[in-house]
């Protein structure tokens, strides 16, 4: 028999430390399905065709991420990390096109929606982009829910201001998906960290992503506003 990992029950050791239960899927599932119905909303000019393609493939990878563990991610599986994965990149592909279509529409004139569907458009594809990278935030920090829950990985990708002052908050607190909405949230508005720090090269990278392509989409429709405003 193998004696249990002495951090297991090291009561000094912080949550994001130590094993746990792990969290669920369910805060992670309700964000990605409404933001799947806001695309719908969209305009045929900035959906990639057919339409209902990427939502619905989506819909049924994440129906099949909860009939293969509707509770707690406590034990790492790897068909379940292919799966969230699969609707991590399905999700980014959709968005990816979205947010093309609208720069590309807004630059060369041919998007000649309504003011208000421009502007609409324009946010669902800011907050789908916000959406897209906190679930690569959240897959990824420290190998993804199921590695977090296990407690063994030593070093922090992503640095929680509770991690560097665990008296903010209790002994059982660790990252949960919508602290990573939050940081990804920040991150596409400040165009910056905020108070998560990325420490990790791909955290770096995959920030700096976010940002530009959220400068990108504000310039554009602001600039698009403005313009339509001037006219």
């Amino acid at each position: 028999m193998t004696s249990p990992d002495p951090q297991d029950k090291d009561p000094k050791l912080p949550a994001w430390r130590r094993s746990t239960a792990g969290e669920t899927r369910w805060p992670a599932t309700g964000v990605v399905v409404v933001t799947l119905a806001l695309q719908l909303v969209l305009p045929h000019e900035v959906v990639l065709a057919p339409w209902w393609l990427l939502p619905g493939l989506s819909v049924l990878l994440i129906i099949a991420l909860l009939l293969i563990n509707p509770g707690r991610m406590g034990e790492f599986s790897t068909v379940e990390r292919i799966v969230s994965l699969a609707v991590v990149a399905v999700v980014s592909v959709a968005n990816g096109g979205s947010a093309v279509q609208l720069v590309l529409g807004i630059a060369d004139s041919s998007f000649r929606g309504h003011a208000v569907q421009v502007l609409v458009s324009g946010g669902i594809v800011y907050w789908t982009n916000i959406v897209v990278f906190s679930l690569w935030y959240w897959e990824f920090d420290r190998g993804g829910p199921a590695r977090r829950a296990d407690g063994q990985a030593q070093y922090a990708d992503l640095q929680f201001p509770q991690m560097d002052s665990p008296e903010l908050t209790h002994d059982d607190w660790e990252p949960r998906y919508l602290d990573y909405l939050y940081l990804a949230f920040t991150n596409a508005t400040a165009f910056s960290p905020t108070d998560v720090m990325p420490l990790k090269i791909w955290a770096k990278m995959t920030m700096m992503l976010q940002a530009i392509i959220s400068l990108l989409v504000a310039v554009m429709v602001i600039a698009w506003a403005i313009g339509a405003l001037q006219n």
